[in-house]
């Protein structure tokens, strides 16, 4: 069959559009252009959805301000009710990592949304004469205000999403804690026996940590809505109404019934791109944070034979294609690696940061990509450690105990009752001998035997404060 095409225009000639498609001649260049990634903005719903909301918000208050026909702004707001609802995001073709910072990405949706609009008219896709990308769609605007606001919409709901996927591993650490609250095991620092703990409190100890990052995200949030839309090209609003700042904020908060408010300097804040640095050194610690507690699974996993072995981790695939039986640790392990791709991503927004020059960042666009990433990598791997890893985790409680007694650490706990001195001769026999600190201490009459089991019991070793207030 022959494709029926139809003919656009821009200031570089023009070009045949496959008649089916609602892009336009832009978009088009910008996907010969711009093979990089591999992907499209279609992977990135949330923007697209971030940019109509942008372009809707736009329509309405060019309308109110009597610069926009009444239809036209009926149809773009029709054609963008459309893409909310996830239509057309297949013709979001254009790779996200792009020149131009983000002309191409503000021109696909710009493209989208007139043609969308056409046919809701009643009107043939590329007739701009009535409905044009740029005269009506991007009014009173510049990709240099419409990118960067669309992509903290965008951001703003993928911190949201992060912080949920927390919540979920925040509260599987915590449920492990109340069931291994009374398992008895030894404390280590340096990988050496230090004081007696439970198992409960180092899982609790997980949780908080997870959870004081979680109210860190708030603190993001708040300068992720803050933005330039109404700055245009530079920060100075030049081809907008003077009321039209103020007026867009309103609606695009009627749009999104998002709390985003107008940068107190649009030049400023044309230029500044350091809330995504902070961000992404936020998500940076996350995932250093969740890395850690990683490591600590997999070592209190080790063994089953020659290891820590104080915990099991659920079994969820053979360990090796060689050695029968070998169960590893796959999930803590697909986490680390999550991790280490956040923190690479950091230093590549860093570097874009710091490159802007004068009135303008042109490499938002990689900023952006990094930051999409880290966080749905993030929301994918901590929802799986969750659910594939925490959920089914148990505890070798007679292990935890056994290492308890045989350890020279225990003598710490004696260290208020039988002295410094005493305890350190006691250790270093313990550990030269290879005999427990609880013989010892009673061959050498130190303590009695009801003092010693006294000193010892569990609840004298730890103290553990269950009541204390942490907001978890």
């Amino acid at each position: 069959m022959t494709k029926a095409y139809r003919l656009e225009h821009d200031l570089l000639g023009e070009k045949k559009i496959l008649k089916d498609h609602y892009y336009g001649i832009q978009t088009l260049r910008a996907k010969e252009n711009f093979h990089i990634s591999g992907i499209t903005l279609s992977n990135y719903p949330k923007l697209i959805i971030a940019l109509a909301q942008v372009k809707k918000a736009s329509a309405l208050a060019n309308t109110k301000l009597g610069l926009l026909d009444e239809k036209i702004c009926q149809a773009i707001c029709a054609a963008c009710d459309e893409i909310f609802a996830k239509k057309y995001h297949d013709e979001f073709i254009v790779d996200p990592v792009q020149g131009g910072a983000g002309t191409s990405t503000n021109m696909n949706a710009n493209e989208v949304i007139a043609n969308v609009a056409l046919e809701i008219m009643g009107e043939e896709k590329g007739k701009y004469s009535i409905i044009h990308p740029n005269n009506h769609v991007n009014m009173s605007q510049s990709t240099n205000d419409v990118y960067p606001t669309a992509v903290r919409l965008a951001l703003y709901e993928y911190l949201c999403k992060l912080q949920n996927k927390m919540h979920i591993l925040k509260e599987s650490f915590e449920l492990k804690a109340v069931e291994f609250k009374d398992v008895i095991k030894m404390g280590r620092t340096q990988l050496q026996d230090a004081v007696p703990m439970t198992l409960g409190q180092e899982f609790r100890a997980f949780s908080i940590m997870i959870y004081e990052d979680i109210e860190v995200l708030d603190v993001a949030k708040t300068l992720v809505a803050q933005m330039n839309l109404g700055g245009t090209a530079i920060g100075t609003g030049i081809n907008s109404d003077s009321k039209y700042a103020a007026l867009v904020k309103e609606e695009l908060h009627n749009v999104t019934d998002r709390p985003f408010v107008t940068a107190c300097d649009l030049v400023e804040a044309t230029q500044d791109t350091s809330t995504f640095v902070h961000v992404s050194g936020v998500l940076k610690s996350i995932a250093t944070k969740v890395s850690k507690i990683c490591n600590d699974l997999r070592l209190l996993s080790s063994g089953p034979r020659t290891g820590f072995n104080e915990i099991n981790l659920p079994a969820v695939q053979p360990g090796s294609s060689i050695m029968p039986g070998k169960v590893n640790p796959v999930i803590p392990e697909v986490v680390n690696q999550v991790a280490f791709q956040v923190i690479g991503n950091d230093v590549t927004i860093s570097m874009a940061s710091e490159g802007g020059q004068l009135q303008l960042n042109v490499f938002e666009p990689i900023i952006a990509f990094n930051l999409f990433q880290s966080i749905s990598m993030m929301c994918n791997a901590f929802e799986t450690l969750a659910e594939k890893c925490v959920d089914g985790i148990t505890a070798n409680e007679e292990r935890c105990h056994d290492l308890v007694l045989n350890s020279i650490g225990l003598v710490t706990a004696l260290n208020p009752f039988i002295g410094y001195q005493n305890s350190t001769m006691v250790a270093k026999e313990a550990l030269t001998t290879n005999r427990s600190v609880y013989d010892i201490v009673l061959e050498r009459n130190l303590l009695s035997k009801e003092q010693l089991d006294e000193y010892l019991k569990p609840e004298n070793m730890i103290h553990p404060n269950w009541n204390h207030e942490c907001k978890v």
